[in-house]
């Protein structure tokens, strides 16, 4: 996998194992094509490594995943908010890190 160009990703442990990955990018309309790729691509290996079923945590969701599109102007702002157990959280933004 190609490492993410665009998102960037922001963490948070709630201490219980559960952990919050936000991430954001803010880019031109000639940009916003290959960040909607991106979050795809996320989306498609949360999906693909789930450690149970997608929904709500407090509804008996293992993970979940939140993501929202604003333009302003010229710009657009992409937003991904992925929930779930820290470790898969974590696995997941290995995957994408840049190789070092």
């Amino acid at each position: 996998m190609t490492p993410l160009q665009y998102l960037t990703f922001d963490t948070s442990d709630d201490g219980e194992g559960t952990g919050t990955w936000d991430a954001m990018a803010s880019v031109r309309a000639a940009q916003l094509p290959a960040v909607l790729a991106e979050v795809s691509a996320v989306l498609h290996w949360a999906e693909a490594h789930a450690p149970g079923p997608r929904g709500p945590l407090d509804e008996g969701g293992a993970w979940d995943a939140d993501e929202q599109v604003q333009a302003d102007g010229d710009w657009t702002t992409v937003t991904l908010t992925l929930t779930g157990p820290w470790a898969w959280g974590e696995a997941l933004l290995a995957h994408f890190a840049p190789a070092d």
